[in-house]
């Protein structure tokens, strides 16, 4: 018996489509993710616009010894990495 991979591939994309829109409902329904004492809903992140924002963040709550700079190199050396791997592959 031989079993075809595209039936698996639409069969797991099926359920995954299903299980995000289950989960999807679940947390609008239930309102999850908001704040107490806020009127903002799910998915407010400008968080420019949340009066008193500075309050209600811990701005010790990261701290590193790297230096600023080394994050901008690393986050440039990650995008070129990517943009490589995406000529690599569309090449294939």
């Amino acid at each position: 018996m031989r079993i075809n991979k595209n039936i698996i591939f639409k069969t797991v994309t099926v359920i995954m489509m299903v299980a995000v829109i289950v989960i999807a409902i679940d947390i609008m329904l239930n309102q999850k993710g908001l704040v107490e004492g806020y009127d903002f809903g799910v998915g407010a992140y400008y968080y420019v616009d949340v009066p008193d924002f500075e309050k209600i963040v811990d701005d010790k709550a990261y701290k590193t010894e790297v230096p600023v700079w080394m994050h901008a190199v690393l986050f440039v050396a990650w995008g070129w990495l990517m943009w490589r791997l995406w000529l690599f592959i569309d090449k294939k």
